[in-house]
């Protein structure tokens, strides 16, 4: 079992993340752009869903652990690299050439969080689970291309609630704000999740052109991004 393993259910790739809590660092965001790169290269797979392993957690977002002592090192060719492969994979899952749906069962906080927000569509535990973005009481700001992710994929209202005082969704909160679209309980959510994906077969072709213009404004934010600039253990903009 790697870090990231995929399967073909019909024309859904289904990738399951088996990194404990899923937290990013450079292994865990490698095996995830290897996947990709298998599934779009390798099978017809029309449609994507991921899940995790852990019974609680779908991802815990950036792996400080790895990251800080990196930082307060001064690596910055270290740390920006990071950032770089961290928007590279953003970027794929927002631009896979075919729907895609987050399978979140159980908390998803922080980086996870806003990756969760590059998929098309999100379905969450409705048993155990929390969606929420900590920065502000990490102290750690949104890059630009993070709150452009954020903003494609939540109302406006619920996105300054949750960005600003750090509120932690419960599923039935998330579906009420339009953060979500379904939510199902444990014993629920991967057969809901893959029943409800597997209803759709697009061209990869017209998904890709639509997304390109769906989610341009998005892409075209990431890639114009200015590194992180590294201060004090701290990361700053």
């Amino acid at each position: 079992m790697g870090l990231v393993d995929w399967k073909l259910e019909g024309h859904v790739a289904v990738i399951t993340w088996n990194n404990g809590e899923n937290r990013f660092n450079p292994d865990f965001l490698k095996a995830n752009l290897d996947a990709l790169d298998a599934i779009e290269n390798t099978t017809a797979a029309t449609a994507l869903m991921v899940t995790s392993a852990h019974e609680k957690i779908w991802s815990n977002g950036l792996d400080l652990d790895w990251l800080m002592p990196v930082v307060q090192a001064g690596d910055k060719e270290t740390s920006m690299d990071f950032f770089f492969r961290l928007n590279e994979v953003f970027k794929r899952f927002l631009m896979f050439p075919g729907l895609t749906l987050a399978s979140i069962n159980g908390h998803v906080f922080a980086g996870g969080a806003i990756l969760a927000c590059a998929f098309d569509f999100r379905f969450m535990r409705t048993d155990r689970g929390f969606f929420c973005f900590p920065e502000v009481d990490i102290s750690i700001p949104f890059l630009p291309g993070m709150l452009a992710l954020m903003r494609k994929a939540l109302p406006g209202h619920s996105l300054v609630d949750m960005a600003l005082t750090g509120k932690r969704m419960t599923a039935k909160e998330c579906l009420e704000a339009g953060v979500v679209q379904a939510g199902f309980e444990k014993d629920r959510i991967y057969d809901e999740s893959l029943a409800w994906i597997k209803t759709h077969n697009k061209g990869r072709k017209i998904v890709a052109a639509i997304k390109k213009e769906l989610y341009k404004e998005v892409v075209r934010i990431i890639d114009e991004e200015d590194p992180p600039v590294i201060r004090s253990g701290r990361l700053n903009v």
